[in-house]
């Protein structure tokens, strides 16, 4: 199936919290949009070379607009700056997507621990859970009240949602949340690597789903040199150890969707056909890892010699 790929148009632009803009984002002859659900996120070319994920923040239901929400960052690559800076209703900006590598799992328990900007995913989210009559709560942390988006929005769900801004009530009580979990409880978090890593510590094993916007911090290990084999050509291709999986078919000339290049997006997934993959990723679930049966070609390596890749 070709993936969505077109010219949006910004529909309105506002401030969602201090530092945030939430921009909705239409086609410019009304037609439907892809279908989504929550956890998915669209890539936004926002200028040649600079191309960027934002979590769909909006309502799945509406087939006819997107809602991202978008942090100034003052030390970032330029993405949010140049949203802030550039981007006004009537603009245009090509999508790709939407794409879902933090989905919502079916459960009868949730806990959901968002930071900052990591609250886009989670919002959905928690219409999802309510509507499917789960039991769930929100534990939301950010720098200051100022700072933190969609808050009014989060007023209706009442007290299963706590807002906790840092410079009111200090660093998120995780152990309030997350010890004592019941059998069956799903805990989604998204946020900045430190709090992902907190709440890593605390989660029993298998409950855990996360979304990171930076990568995870990996040992590096071993850079050897290995084959990859493309299945649909039958070319066989030299990795060396200094050169990605991704750049090496690229080389090669075979285009690949990609984006990050940093193992965070999950654009450049690929299916693998034989070897074993050596994953450094920040998307795929342990047991996605540990099957084998994809990898981001963008970061990972080769436990071995050989790669049988589906290209």
């Amino acid at each position: 199936m070709t993936p969505y790929d077109t010219e949006l148009v910004v529909e309105r632009r506002e401030p969602a919290a201090e530092g945030v803009l939430a921009l909705t984002l239409r086609h410019p002859l009304g037609a439907e949009l892809p279908a989504w659900e929550p956890g998915a996120h669209v890539d936004l070319v926002l200028a040649p070379g600079l191309e960027r994920q934002y979590s769909l923040c909006g309502d799945p239901a509406d087939r006819g607009s997107w809602r991202i929400a978008v942090l100034r960052e003052p030390d970032g690559r330029g993405g949010s700056a140049h949203v802030h800076r550039r981007l006004r209703p009537g603009d245009g900006v090509r999508a790709r997507g939407p794409r879902n590598h933090f989905p919502l799992e079916p459960a009868g328990r949730y806990r959901f621990v968002a930071g900052g900007i990591g609250i886009t995913p989670i919002l959905p989210m928690l219409a999802a859970a309510e509507a499917a009559g789960a039991d769930w709560s929100l534990l939301y942390g950010g720098r200051t009240l100022r700072s933190m988006a969609f808050t009014g929005e989060l007023a209706r769900y009442g007290s299963r949602v706590t807002i906790a801004p840092e410079d009111e009530t200090g660093l998120l009580d995780l152990p309030s949340v997350l010890d004592g979990l019941p059998d069956g409880t799903l805990v989604y978090c998204c946020g900045p690597g430190p709090l992902l890593d907190a709440v890593e510590e605390r989660c029993p094993a298998g409950a855990l789903r996360t979304e990171r916007f930076r990568p995870k911090e990996r040992p590096a290990g071993a850079a050897a040199e290995f084959e990859v084999v493309l299945a649909r050509s039958g070319r066989t291709l030299a990795v060396a150890p200094d050169v990605t999986v991704l750049d090496a078919v690229r080389a090669a000339g075979v285009e690949v969707l990609h984006s990050c290049t940093e193992g965070t997006c999950g654009t450049c997934e690929t299916e693998v056909l034989e070897g074993v993959p050596d994953h450094r990723d920040s998307v795929l679930t342990e047991a996605e890892r540990a099957a084998g049966e994809t990898m981001l070609i963008c970061v990972s390596r080769c436990r071995g010699r050989r790669l049988v890749l589906d290209l």
